[in-house]
């Protein structure tokens, strides 16, 4: 154990398994530890770093801002914040914007909303739907909402009703909107730390129309898929739909903190001064990062290089599970968000994650059996190949 994991243990609280890396610079692609090993990043900060470590530009709008400000509070006119939600709605739908400081407070921040938009109606509707597997936060509004019992636990919870129906079950989703009455339904377009499912464009749009059917608002949670992760700015933009309301986190911020709510026109006014608020969101830094970020998918080309290198990773990945069909029983996932099944146990897939670390290639796992990758848009077609053939050679000796 080196000398910094040695003082880690001594002064942080353990709520994290940390994986043995003491972490030095990041370059593109890559982390590079204390001394000075290489490893091809494919967790990227848990979804975060959509384009890359120390990318130019954005190193270079951290210079920038850094010299204007870094806190004004929101007392006065926050011009990197303007411009930040400008170009987000103008991606996306007619609306406003919520900052937030991360992905649990933006969550924080729709509930307080849904409440405000159930007084609003006056119809007595109460209570938010989610799915099964989902994972909305850990603070303790979003803990009620999430669906995994070894997040949630035995904390205490809010008093609000959640009802959660398993994914994919349309007969299930509408018997509850129809019996409970509820305010809201909130939904992962994929299921991250659920297992990296995608949920089918068809289910999603007949959701949404379920949810004008019995009024209830349709609110998505793109906190991990959003910002390019999948492809499109958000996840959502795959289907027809336009949902009420938009979640959003992890990427937009450029490594940091930083997220948010998208809330259509006709519910944009629900919160009045002194409704809610925060005094860091949103950091001018991270909104300037943000705009950045934008502009490096839309405007020069990173959502569509990161589609074709996603295409190719896709490709490779379905080859190798059909040359090892008794060791992967399944690859899912759309774009940058990909969840390789393994017919593994837990801790053959544990020494495969430890493995490829030793061999200068980061994945997270997900569910116990689960190795999930989330590169960066910019991975290169050489640093594909690196990771497949190495995936091939570990799986192949852990295997035996």
């Amino acid at each position: 154990m080196s000398d910094w994991s040695q003082r880690n243990n001594e002064v942080l609280m353990n709520t994290y398994g940390k994986l043995p890396l003491v972490v030095d610079r990041g370059e593109g692609a890559y982390l590079f530890d204390e001394e000075g090993r290489q490893y091809l990043d494919f967790i990227t900060g848990l979804a975060v770093n959509i384009v890359g470590h120390s990318h130019p530009k954005v190193v270079q709008t951290l210079r920038e801002q850094g010299e204007k400000f870094l806190h004004i509070s929101n007392l006065y006119v926050n011009k990197p914040a303007v411009e930040l939600a400008e170009r987000l709605l103008a991606s996306t739908f007619p609306g406003k914007v919520f900052y937030t400081n991360s992905g649990a407070e933006a969550t924080e921040a729709v509930i307080k909303l849904i409440h405000k938009w159930t007084k609003a109606q006056n119809t007595g509707q109460d209570g938010i739907v989610v799915l099964k597997k989902s994972f909305h936060g850990r603070t303790l509004g979003a803990l009620k909402l999430t669906r995994q019992p070894g997040v949630y636990q035995d904390f205490p919870v809010s008093e609000f009703p959640v009802y959660d129906v398993e994914p994919h079950d349309l007969h299930a989703l509408e018997d509850t909107l129809k019996q409970h009455k509820p305010a809201a339904l909130l939904m992962e377009p994929v299921l991250g730390s659920g297992g990296v499912v995608p949920l089918e464009s068809n289910y999603v749009e007949q959701a949404a129309t379920l949810c004008q059917k019995y009024n209830v608002l349709f609110c998505m949670d793109e906190i991990q898929t959003g910002i390019g992760r999948t492809g499109k700015l958000f996840a959502y933009q795959h289907t027809s739909v336009t949902p009420d309301v938009v979640l959003f986190a992890k990427g937009i911020g450029g490594g940091l903190p930083l997220g948010g709510i998208l809330v259509k026109t006709e519910h944009s006014e629900l919160f009045k001064p002194g409704d809610h608020g925060t005094t860091f969101a949103p950091s001018p830094l991270s909104a300037a990062l943000g705009h950045t970020v934008i502009q490096l998918l839309e405007d020069d080309g990173l959502l569509e290089q990161g589609r074709t290198a996603s295409e190719k990773l896709h490709a490779g990945l379905r080859t190798l599970k059909t040359n090892h069909p008794d060791y992967i029983t399944s690859i899912r996932g759309i774009g940058m968000m990909i969840g390789v099944v393994m017919n593994l146990d837990a801790g053959k897939v544990k020494q495969i994650q430890q493995t490829l670390l030793e061999r200068g290639m980061l994945v997270d796992v997900t569910q116990q059996t689960i190795i999930r990758l989330l590169p960066p848009l910019i991975v290169s077609d050489e640093q594909i190949d690196f990771f497949l053939t190495l995936f091939q050679e570990v799986l192949e000796e852990v295997s035996v």
